[in-house]
């Protein structure tokens, strides 16, 4: 079944929001850069969790711009951004290294960005997305019985 033209849509502008800011950021974390080699060291996670978190950021943007995996990628991206708030709101601070809280916005972007896609395609959702078919057919196709 397929979701709304306008849904698709609307979530493909967020999918592509929430991937494009999550690929500019493997950059800093796969070459080292100060900024990154900062905030794994002040979490004591450097340098493998940069590294690993690095690789599962690129996973998560590869599922985001796949159509078969987009919840996945957004399911994931929301749970990576999760932990970055997280991060910041307990260890890092709003602000780090003087940014302004450019990064702490941009983990907030993203995960806004992707619950608004996992919301969209919720009926796209495994084990859940076929009761809630069910129950609210209306901006979708119907299989005929």
């Amino acid at each position: 079944m397929k979701a709304c033209k306008l849904h698709q849509t609307v979530s493909w502008v967020f999918q592509v929001i929430a991937a494009v800011i999550l690929a500019q950021t493997l950059y800093f974390k796969f070459t080292g850069a100060k900024e990154s080699k900062f905030i794994f060291t002040t979490l004591g996670i450097e340098p493998w969790g940069r590294i690993l978190t690095g690789l599962l950021e690129l996973v998560a943007v590869t599922l985001l711009l796949t159509p078969r995996w987009v919840v996945l990628g957004a399911l994931f991206a929301l749970a990576l951004m999760t932990g970055a708030i997280f991060s910041h709101l307990t260890k890092l601070g709003l602000v780090v290294k003087d940014d302004g809280g450019l990064l702490f916005a941009l983990a907030v972007t993203v995960f806004a960005a992707s619950a608004l896609v996992v919301w969209l395609r919720r009926f796209e959702l495994p084990f859940v997305g076929a009761y809630l078919n069910r129950s609210n057919p209306t901006c979708h196709e119907v299989p005929a019985t």
